[in-house]
């Protein structure tokens, strides 16, 4: 999956898309309401495709991990975030086996079925294609 140019941004709800960047801001569009504003370098900025999730044998970036729920899903929407915590760890088991169940956290789960739900449901998932 491509994610690239999808930030979270710490103390704030959701996910942004980058729109442009300047010397000590960058100008982000909130994906749900679609309204744009300047996040400045103090705020904790991290990028969706710079999120690792632990495995045993080898750790997955979280658009490999968004890749496998999405084949799984078919390209729907999966369960929900607030779905009960053992529920989604066991469900995120037939997702990825080979996930590492003691370093990846009930919330971690949580965030990533929460983002991958928000990003369906705004068709900002893009398939990376044989060439890429």
């Amino acid at each position: 999956m491509n994610i690239d140019g999808i930030i979270s941004i710490s103390g704030k709800p959701g996910l942004f898309k980058v729109v442009s960047q300047a010397t000590n801001r960058i100008i982000i569009e909130d994906i749900e309401t679609n309204k744009r504003r300047p996040a400045f370098g103090t705020s904790k900025v991290i990028s969706l495709a710079d999120i690792t999730i632990f495995g045993h044998a080898e750790d997955l970036n979280l658009g490999e991990v968004f890749q496998k729920i999405y084949d799984k899903e078919e390209g729907k929407a999966s369960k929900p975030h607030n779905t009960e915590s053992q529920e989604l760890r066991d469900y995120f088991e037939t997702v990825w086996e080979d996930y590492n169940d003691e370093e990846v956290k009930d919330h971690d789960i949580k965030k990533i079925f929460q983002w991958y739900n928000l990003l369906i449901k705004h068709n900002l998932l893009v398939v990376k294609s044989e060439e890429e």
